[in-house]
């Protein structure tokens, strides 16, 4: 078996066994201040997007997972219209991936819209 087929494996299957969850606490974290941070949040109702409202002015990046949402209700979109109005207030951008989240950005950080990796 090659290098690169170590790597990348022969065939594509698979499973969660052939991955590992790190600790972060065995790694060194990042020693001084960061240009920017990235923030993990759930969002269940209209008083989460105000933290990420202040994290996006802030110039930090966010993920938020809108799973506990419910897609039909006027909530979602009122959500989204919000953050979607604060990325374009700062300059940043905001897309939704899946069902499940948002990602909102700084001033100056844009999302790719082309995925990486093999199709």
């Amino acid at each position: 078996m090659g290098f690169m087929s170590k790597i990348l494996g022969t065939n594509g299957s698979r499973s969660t066994e052939d991955y590992l969850e790190l600790d972060l606490d065995d790694f060194d974290t990042v020693s001084g201040e960061a240009a920017m941070e990235v923030h993990i949040a759930e969002v269940a109702g209209q008083a989460d997007a105000i933290d990420i409202k202040d994290a996006v002015y802030d110039g930090d990046l966010v993920i938020a997972d809108i799973t506990r949402l419910r897609t039909e209700d006027r909530t979602v979109d009122h959500i989204i219209d919000e953050l979607r109005q604060v990325a374009q207030e700062v300059g940043g951008d905001i897309v939704q991936k899946g069902d499940d989240q948002l990602i909102v950005t700084p001033t100056g950080v844009q999302i790719s819209r082309e995925k990486l990796g093999r199709d």
